[in-house]
This record gives C-alpha cells, sequence and structure tokens, in this order.
C-alpha cells in the first residue's frame, strides 16, 4: 500500500513539476514574436485491479502540446502577406504622386513658361531679350523633360534594388525553412513521432511569416513533420530539406528592369508577376511595370508629340537670316528589343509616324513562322500583320535587318525613353524664326473692301517663298491663282471662313476681312526683311490649346493633367487598400492570439493552482514516507 500511495505521490509530483515548467515557458515567451502557448496533455495511467476493484495508478505526463490552429494560422500568414504588398504598392504610389503633383516642379509649369515666351517673341520679334529669353525657357522646358524622367527611373532603380534584397531575404529564410524540416524530421525520430518539437514549429511558422511578408507561399506538411513551400503559381520554394532561390537578373526584353526567377539547379525559370502573389515583390513589380512605367510613357509620348509640333511649326517661320527655321527640339527614337533567347537574327527598327495617335503602351511582337502577332500591352488588344512595316497606333514598325524565326519576340517602347532624351537644338537667338515666310497685300485700285486679316502656313517644301502668288476674284466665290502670267489654279472662297491655298508643295490659310468684288486681287509675296514679324510664332503659340493627343482630344497639358490626376487617384485607392489589407490583417492576427497567444493572467493563475498541485503532491510523498518508516519500525 505505501508503494503504491508513493507511486501514485511521485507522479503527481511529476505533473505538477512539468506543468509549471510549461508554464514558465509561456510566461518567458509572452513577446516572442509567433510563440504558440503551450499546455501539459495529462493522462490517467492503467489502474491496478484488487479483490476491492481498480484503484488508480496515478497520472502520466502524455506529452506538451501547442495550442495551435492551422486554419487560424494560414488566415494570418495570407492576410499579412497581402498587408505587406498593399503597404509596399501604396508607399511607392504616394511617392510617385508627389513628384507628379507638385506644382512648382511638375512639368505644368514648364510648359506654361515655354509659351509664355512664345508669346512675348511674337509681340516683340525684333527684341533680342525676348528671343534669348525664349531660348531659355525652352532649355528649361527640355531640362524639366529629363529631369522628371530621372526622378521616375530613380523611383525604378529604387524599385529593382529592393527587389534584390527582398529576395536575397527570401532565399535566406527559405535555407532556415529547410534546416528546421531537418532537425524537426530528427527530433520525430528521437521521439518516434510521438512528440513534436514544439518551438522549433514555432521558429518554422514564424519563418514562413516573414517569407509571406515578401511573397505569398503555401505550406503543405508532411507525414513526416517537414514542410513543403510553394510559391501562389505552384513552384516550389523548399520540399523537405532542399531550399530552391528566388533570383533576380535582367530583364531579356526590358535591359534596365530587373526580372524574378527561380533557381533550380543550372535552371532558372523565369516568373511572371501573376506567379507571386501578395508580398512586397508583388507590390514592388506591380508599381514598377505598371504605374511608374506608364508615367514614363505618358511624359514621353507628351514629349514626342511636343517635339513634332513645335519642330514642324518652327520649320514653317522665317529666321533673323531670313533663313527657313530648323528644328527647335531633338527627341530619341523609340526602342525595339529583340528577346536575347530569339533563335533568328533579324532586328525591328521603330518610328513615329502619327504623333497625335501615340498611346502610352509598350507592344510585343511574336513571329510565329507565318505572320506577326502584335500585342498591345496595356490593355491587350492585338492584331496580325502578314509583313512588316506595319503601322500601330501611330508607330511605323519595320524589319531593320536579318531573318525572324518561329518563336521569336520584340518588345517595342515607342515613348518609354523620349523624355530622357528630349533636348533643346537651338543655341542662336538669331536662328528662332518666328517670321512667316510669306506676306500679303491688296491691290489698291480693288473695287470690294477685301483685305487679308490673319496668314498662316500650313505647310512648305523648304527655302523661300517662290515670288508673288497673284488671286483674282472670277465671279462670286472663286478665285483664280497665277503665279506671275502663269495661271496655276483656283480656290474657292465662302464668306465667314478661311481659304485654304495649295500649289507648289506650300499650304497657306488665309481669313479675309470685308468684302471682295469681282476682279479685285490679293498678293502673296516672300516676306523679306520680316524682323519684325512675329506670324509664325503666333501659330506657335496656339499650339498651347490645340488638341494633339488621343486622337486630337486633347491638348498636351489636358494629356499631362491626366496623368497625374490617374496616378493621384490610383494612390488613394492604393492607400484605401492597405488601410484595409492592414485591419484584416490585425483581425487575423487577433483571432490566431486567441487561441494561441499567451494570456499572462491566465498564465499567473496556472502558476497558484499547479503550486497548489505541487505541494499537495509533496504532502502525500512525505506521508507515504513516514507511513514507510512506521512500517520499519513495527517489522523491527
Amino acid at each position: 500500500m505505501t508503494s503504491s500511495i508513493f507511486g501514485v505521490a511521485t507522479s503527481a509530483l511529476t505533473a505538477a513539476r512539468a506543468a509549471l515548467t510549461t508554464t514558465t515557458h509561456n510566461i518567458a515567451n509572452v513577446h516572442t514574436e509567433g510563440y504558440t502557448r503551450q499546455r501539459v496533455l495529462l493522462t490517467t495511467p492503467m489502474p491496478s485491479f484488487t479483490g476491492a476493484g481498480f484503484i488508480g495508478a496515478g497520472v502520466s505526463v502524455e506529452t506538451v502540446r501547442r495550442l495551435y490552429s492551422e486554419v487560424l494560422e494560414v488566415q494570418r500568414r495570407d492576410a499579412a502577406s497581402q498587408a505587406a504588398g498593399a503597404a509596399m504598392l501604396a508607399r511607392q504610389l504616394a511617392a510617385l504622386d508627389d513628384l507628379l503633383a507638385d506644382p512648382l516642379a511638375g512639368l505644368a509649369p514648364a510648359l506654361v513658361g515655354f509659351f509664355e515666351a512664345v508669346h512675348a517673341v511674337a509681340a516683340s520679334p525684333a527684341d533680342p531679350a525676348a528671343r534669348q529669353a525664349f531660348l531659355a525657357r525652352s532649355a528649361a522646358l527640355a531640362t524639366r523633360f529629363r529631369d522628371l524622367d530621372a526622378r521616375l527611373v530613380a523611383l525604378r532603380d529604387s524599385a529593382n534594388r529592393r527587389l534584390e534584397a527582398a529576395a536575397a531575404s527570401v532565399n535566406a529564410y527559405a535555407v532556415e525553412v529547410a534546416q528546421l524540416n531537418r532537425r524537426i524530421l530528427e527530433s520525430g525520430s528521437q521521439s518516434g513521432q510521438t512528440h513534436a518539437p514544439n518551438d522549433l514549429l514555432d521558429r518554422r511558422d514564424a519563418l514562413l511569416a516573414q517569407i509571406g511578408r515578401y511573397a505569398a507561399v503555401s505550406a503543405v506538411a508532411q507525414p513526416d513533420g517537414t514542410l513543403n513551400l510553394f510559391l501562389s503559381s505552384g513552384q516550389a520554394l523548399v520540399v523537405g530539406g532542399q531550399a530552391y532561390a528566388l533570383e533576380v537578373f535582367r530583364d531579356p526584353e526590358s535591359p534596365e528592369d530587373y526580372a524574378v526567377g527561380l533557381r533550380t539547379g543550372a535552371v532558372t525559370l523565369a516568373l511572371r508577376s501573376a506567379d507571386i502573389a501578395g508580398g512586397e515583390i508583388a507590390g514592388l513589380v506591380e508599381f514598377r511595370d505598371d504605374a511608374l512605367a506608364q508615367a514614363r510613357r505618358a511624359l514621353g509620348r507628351i514629349a514626342v508629340s511636343l517635339a513634332a509640333e513645335v519642330n514642324a511649326q518652327h520649320r514653317l517661320g522665317l529666321d533673323l537670316h531670313g533663313e527657313p527655321g530648323g528644328e527647335l527640339y531633338a527627341v530619341g527614337a523609340p526602342r525595339a528589343v529583340a528577346r536575347a533567347s530569339n533563335a533568328g537574327d533579324a532586328q525591328l527598327a521603330a518610328s513615329v509616324a502619327v504623333p497625335s495617335a501615340l498611346r502610352p503602351s509598350a507592344y510585343r511582337l511574336t513571329w510565329d513562322g507565318a505572320a506577326w502577332q502584335i500585342v498591345r500591352l496595356a490593355d491587350g488588344a492585338s492584331w496580325s500583320a502578314a509583313a512588316l512595316p506595319q503601322t500601330v497606333d501611330g508607330v511605323e514598325i519595320a524589319l531593320a535587318a536579318g531573318t525572324p524565326a518561329a518563336g521569336d519576340s520584340f518588345r517595342i517602347e515607342p515613348t518609354l525613353d523620349a523624355a530622357g532624351t528630349f533636348a533643346l537644338r537651338l543655341s542662336e537667338a538669331a536662328r528662332v524664326a518666328a517670321a512667316v515666310p510669306v506676306r500679303a497685300a491688296s491691290r489698291a485700285a480693288n473695287a470690294g473692301s477685301a483685305a487679308v486679316a490673319t496668314l498662316e502656313v500650313l505647310a512648305s517644301p523648304g527655302g523661300g517663298f517662290p515670288g508673288r502668288l497673284t488671286l483674282r476674284m472670277t465671279a462670286p466665290g472663286a478665285f483664280d491663282l497665277y503665279d506671275g502670267p502663269t495661271f496655276v489654279g483656283s480656290a474657292t472662297y465662302v464668306e465667314g471662313e478661311p481659304l485654304t491655298l495649295a500649289f507648289a508643295g506650300w499650304s497657306v490659310r488665309l481669313t479675309l476681312r470685308g468684302t471682295p468684288a469681282a476682279g479685285d486681287e490679293l498678293y502673296l509675296d516672300p516676306n523679306t526683311n520680316a524682323n519684325a514679324d512675329g506670324g509664325n510664332f503666333l501659330a506657335l503659340a496656339r499650339l498651347q490649346e490645340r488638341r494633339v493627343l488621343d486622337g486630337a482630344t486633347a491638348t498636351w497639358a489636358q494629356a499631362w493633367s491626366e496623368t497625374v490626376s490617374a496616378v493621384g487617384n490610383r494612390t488613394q485607392e492604393a492607400l484605401i487598400r492597405a488601410d484595409s489589407s492592414a485591419r484584416l490583417a490585425e483581425q487575423a492576427r487577433a483571432a490566431r492570439e486567441a487561441v494561441s497567444g499567451v494570456n499572462l493572467d491566465e498564465e499567473a493563475a496556472n502558476l497558484l493552482r499547479y503550486q497548489q498541485a505541487y505541494q499537495a503532491a509533496a504532502k502525500a510523498l512525505a506521508v507515504s514516507a513516514a507511513l514507510f518508516e512506521r512500517l520499519l519500525e513495527l517489522g523491527g
């Protein structure tokens, strides 16, 4: 009987000590990230049968287990991953929004300053100071384009560096997970797969949460206690004790960007954006490839259009030397990049054919062996062409050299680099072509009251105006055109509407005031000694309000405003999404903590409870010892 009392008391003492130790372990780790509180699982051993029935044999410590819910842990990890990606995207977009919307450093004030200088030259074309100020404002506009592009490129480079750091962190954590898998497997072998190494499991869960911060992963538990990790697309990141690495490398279609791949042995599998859902990597890739690239393309599109329109108008004027104007601005050509893995040696070339039709998008061309497949990457619109050249959205794409092989792919970037290459070509104030090359006059002996109110040159073959062109009204609304005595054409005039004349490569638009009579003559002559003429800059000034983008529906200022507004709206959406995701992540964390977290009040109560149990067990052990000693005395 005494040995039975001793055994029961000893088992009770052992159980109480295990419970006290586990409770103290919980309290010690109350602030340990990812710690799951533990409880001692007690069971009663098989009782002993006697003539008086079954008598209990005390208590056994079966194991120490975590109060763990896999469902809540997965929800917490996934919610935290989504929140990290949303927060990263929101931060990057906020930086982009601050850059574009800056009222002083944005594009809008530079455009306004440029056209103010154009108006000043139009008002005082002979003033050297006005011309010099125009060149200064023109240079400032070019500098603003390049500065904005440089800051956008800096944001891109920052995103690329963050991608490298994130991939390195994922790789380090994946290696630790693989190592823990091996240790957990060894621990299971030592315990006969009956006792879980709780603290190792907690450490592994914490590592999964760290990996999820950068890239969403799914974990698949194995019967031996190890976990296999997979990216959202299904590619394996960790299998048992083997970890695979994310690799960041230059994108073969866009060398200034970094792509992310999964390295398995000697092979690196390139991952698409959709292959990494959630986490900071997803936020960085979405920002860089979508919002940031679109902003650069939109800025470049304005640069290309402005250079084309301003240059075209400037070439129609005359400078102080009486020479036709040259190009005011230079801008780089579209980029055509062959994929590095192409089997053929074909090279493509791209050029802007219709600036007003440009879209802020990249294009992918693929040769399937029979035809070219063209995809606009911004919205997925596609075309098929049997041969090149082809003009798509104002961009002419041609085969420059070589022969494509089936499957070869090319990426066309019409405007991505344009703002960074935007530069002023004119440096001499006397070469500013403010005057129109044509002047108009009325014959003094005209019977009617018609005179030329405005004159605008729409096109010229280059060089000076060839000589006097006479417009003679032969009937109401009908003019004959004479180059000297030679008849060269006719024109129809509707009162109140512009009169457009086309001849010898020239196109001139006139507006008349007064009423012409039959036989009246108007004259167009070369504009000699035109230093005081600002007519061409009046036409240049009108470009400020001309709709030259989006299919001739938007001005440059409107197009820039739409770009800034789109980024601002997207930033607000991202901030709202980040806030919502953070709330969901906190709710998921709280739900997990309610089950698995350490509650100090509860643990303090457990300490008292287990302390009393320990003391009672010790008292029972003392009683057993006393009884045993008494039996020895009686036997002696």
